[in-house]
């Protein structure tokens, strides 16, 4: 992590480093502990490629697909219908991953696993059981997304750290966004899960980092990655199309000699060409994608403009302040962003980049908002929306920065902070499985039922033999090292929120 930041960055002192280091590992730490979910319909679609490429030699899905509902059947054959990204960036570490797996000893270790009481009690009562089989492919998914997800996340946050010193020099304000946008929004959850829109948001936030806080001038290695990260943004998860033209915008405005943007246009283009060549040889053209050949959602992908149209209220208030994936609801800190937009407005400091975030914001909000599935299935809050949410967070600073002199804001902001907390690690880390579209209000319906009974969702100190909440301590105690020793490095800098 210091070699990445160091190329970009001027030499910072070994304190500001240490306090880098300290919350990537309290962010990795929190994202990794916990196991991606099991039978999940939208990751197994990612998963079932990467089976298929690593131990078939084919794209084809054929003898996996009986775990999922998101996949698209071409001339008899069946095929993950999700913008591969994601998959073909865990195709890589499933084949190194592989020959550990087929060691004698892992075998063994896995077979113990498979009879832990602790993951017993998981288990649903009447099911096939904990199968070592089982357990292999659990494994090759928390793989899976600890580098799609976990570890470009973790990333994010000190990236949004580092960036905000061009606002402030005083690092708590900077730790408390870091962390509120990490820990405390339905980024969290997805942290930890073999979706694409982490590892899109990372790739998008990284892009604006380097235009905004990298060394200047932006050299042609520099543009060229910046175009690579905008295409693979992109085909990671195709609705941040619009954060990336928006971005294209604000980079084309910063440089001095427009003629580099062909750099930019370079580097996309060289992801773009292996995209095509994939939809060509899999679905038939070179801008067919999966979700028209998506044989269980032909109505909702054939609605409008793949199921978008226009934007309508029900949905707009749908994922802003329903109890059902209201944003807002689940991570009410984000209020705050309002006037922070206000204070950043109000203090005359890099306009420009206010736009960016602002406009990415209102875009992602109209893109949910026309959707025939705003509700995304399955889901902690309104998913579609988690490219947006480090837009979201920036503002958060100028807040924090305020509440030193004013003490309701101060009030204001630990009280919202801690009711996040309680909604998106409570819906998190309750039961096996991310709530059904069914339950119209998942904390009380949902979350509140499985804590009651103790149904905790599956993490590493099970792995310890402890069960339920118990299994939460070991995370706890690493986390709480962690913390002190922020603190300790954060020494002489008083914090404005409590």
């Amino acid at each position: 992590m210091n070699a990445i930041l160091t190329t970009w960055l001027p030499d910072v002192p070994a304190g500001e480093r240490r306090r880098q280091v300290y919350l990537f590992l309290i962010l990795l730490i929190c994202y990794g502990y916990f196991l991606p979910r099991w039978a999940d319909p939208n990751q197994n679609s990612r998963l079932d490629m990467i089976l298929a490429v690593v131990d078939d030699g084919t794209f084809q899905i054929d003898p996996y697909v009986q775990n999922t509902v998101d996949y698209a059947k071409v001339r008899e054959h069946y095929y993950s219908d999700k913008a591969p990204g994601a998959a073909f960036l865990a195709i890589p570490v499933y084949a190194a991953l592989k020959p550990l797996l087929n060691h004698p000893g892992v075998e063994r270790l896995l077979t113990r696993l498979s009879y832990s009481p602790a993951f017993q009690a998981t288990l649903q009562p009447g099911g096939t059981g904990l199968l070592v089989g089982k357990v292999r492919l659990a494994v090759v998914q928390m793989a899976a997304a600890f580098v799609t997800a976990a570890l470009p996340t973790a990333l994010l946050g000190v990236l949004m750290y580092v960036l905000l010193a061009q606002f402030t020099d005083r690092p708590w304000p900077r730790l408390l966004v870091a962390l509120g946008y990490g820990l405390l929004t339905p980024a969290f959850p997805y942290a930890g899960a073999f979706y694409g829109h982490q590892l899109s948001a990372a790739g998008l936030f990284a892009v604006f980092f380097l235009v905004f806080a990298g060394k200047k001038p932006l050299s042609v290695p520099t543009l060229l990655g910046i175009g690579l990260l905008l295409g693979y943004s992109i085909i990671t998860e195709y609705p941040v199309a619009l954060i990336a033209g928006i971005l294209f915008l604000y980079i084309f405005y910063r440089l001095d000699a427009k003629r580099r943007i062909g750099w930019v246009i370079l580097g996309g283009s060289i992801v773009a060409a292996g995209w095509i060549r994939y939809n060509t040889v899999v679905f038939g053209g070179p801008l067919t994608l999966g979700y028209g050949y998506s044989e269980l959602w032909q109505k909702q992908h054939h609605t409008g403009f793949m199921s978008l149209t226009l934007p309508h209220w029900d949905a707009l208030w749908g994922i802003t302040f329903s109890p059902f994936r209201g944003l807002f609801v689940l991570s009410p800190l984000l209020f705050l962003t309002v006037p922070g937009l206000a204070l950043w407005w109000r203090s005359g400091k890099h306009h420009p980049e206010l736009w960016v975030v602002l406009t990415s914001i209102v875009a992602m909000l109209v893109f949910n908002s026309a959707s025939g599935m705003w509700w995304g299935g399955f889901a902690v809050g309104p998913r579609y929306l988690l490219p947006m949410l480090p837009s979201c967070a920036l503002p958060l600073v100028f807040v924090f920065c305020e509440g030193e002199r004013l003490l309701w804001l101060r009030g204001t902001s630990a009280v919202l902070g801690l009711w996040s907390l309680v909604a998106t690690w409570g819906l998190t880390l309750a039961g096996q499985a991310f709530p059904s579209d069914t339950i119209g209000n998942p904390l009380l319906e949902y979350a509140w039922p499985h804590w009651c009974a103790g149904d905790v969702a599956r993490n590493l100190g099970m792995a310890l033999h402890l069960r339920g909440v118990a299994s939460l301590l070991p995370l706890l105690v690493m986390v709480g090292v962690l913390f002190a020793g922020l603190a300790l490095s954060t020494r002489g800098d008083r914090p404005e929120v409590p």
